[in-house]
């Protein structure tokens, strides 16, 4: 496998370049399991074929991989599909591919579920993976998309102090509403073990500026942080 990313990828500066304080950040993020509740909630991949659009290092395909018949990760950097690959050695029924979600390494109607977790989709310029999603997903197949709210929360007011170029929270909620995605929020929380790894994770996560000024005013080791679960039934 060569080490250049799949062609059109979109870079991810922060698990491209922290793996490691990345992994932190997911055994941080939803400490209460309230993002999984509301995933099962929507739908159910047991017996069924997920696909994990943007799956980084692996980390959830297991937990889908205990019900699911099978479970196919698709990533678009190289390092990340081999520790993924390194991370799921021994489970029957999980593949990792490279690929992109504009560019979906999968036949069509090939999958019942599909799971992206800030892979890709934060409204619009993200037609052409919606495009994909057409073609791989199964009739009566459900899509899943993680993306932040930044409207409420901690975090969301975070999110828009360091990225002021993405569009508005209005604009990403119209985005989706019209194109026959349901929202569903979801208060899902960090909660680190020591506040190293805290204040590890915010500066992978925002420019040095921003990240010394959020670590000055915020005390602990927990962030309320509000996300937004966008599903489709095809």
């Amino acid at each position: 496998m060569s080490d250049r990313p799949a062609r059109g990828a979109v870079p991810s500066p922060n698990i491209w370049r922290h793996t490691t304080t990345y992994e932190l950040e997911n055994h941080a993020a939803d400490p209460d399991g309230r993002l999984w509740a509301a995933m099962e909630n929507r739908v159910s991949w047991h017996g069924r074929t997920v696909l994990d659009l943007g799956c980084g290092t692996g980390f959830h395909l297991s937990r889908f991989a205990a019900t699911a018949a099978a479970v196919i990760g698709v990533e678009p950097h190289p390092g990340l599909v081999r520790l993924a690959l390194r991370r799921t050695r021994g489970l029957a029924g999980v593949d990792v591919r490279l690929g992109t979600a504009q560019e979906v390494p999968l036949p069509a109607a090939s999958v019942d579920v599909v799971h992206a977790r800030w892979a890709y989709f934060f409204g619009p310029g993200c037609e052409p993976g919606l495009a994909e999603l057409d073609r791989v997903v199964r009739r009566g197949g459900t899509a899943l998309i993680i993306d932040n709210d930044g409207s409420r929360s901690t975090f969301g007011a975070w999110f828009r102090r360091g990225y002021p170029h993405l569009p508005a929270p209005a604009e990403i909620e119209r985005f989706w509403s019209e194109r026959g995605w349901t929202r569903t929020p979801v208060d899902m929380g960090w909660r680190f073990e020591s506040r190293a790894d805290l204040e590890a994770v915010v500066r992978i996560e925002f420019k040095r500026d921003v990240a010394e000024e959020i670590l000055r005013h915020h005390d602990g080791l927990e962030v309320d942080y509000a996300v937004n679960l966008w599903s489709r039934d095809y």
